[in-house]
């Protein structure tokens, strides 16, 4: 029998209606996180803009709201 259950401090969460007897030995293998990195869900966006201003990220207020460019 296979069983995912949560650690919260230090203590393991069985799902609701589990139960198991007291005694029982249990052997606990953590399964690796195999969510995406923050850098790989965003990698497909890498090349999407093109021809924008050298300078937006410095001022982007001035290509947003038409304030007065910073002086570099």
């Amino acid at each position: 029998m296979s069983i995912t259950a949560t650690v919260e401090n230090d203590t393991i969460k069985l799902p609701a209606g589990v139960h198991l007897p007291d005694g029982t030995t249990v052997k606990v293998e953590p399964l690796e996180d195999t969510a995406p990195t923050l850098a790989e869900r965003l990698a497909s966006f890498i090349g999407v803009a093109k021809d924008l201003p050298p300078d937006l990220a410095e001022n982007h207020d001035h290509y947003l709201y038409g304030t007065p460019k910073r002086k570099p």
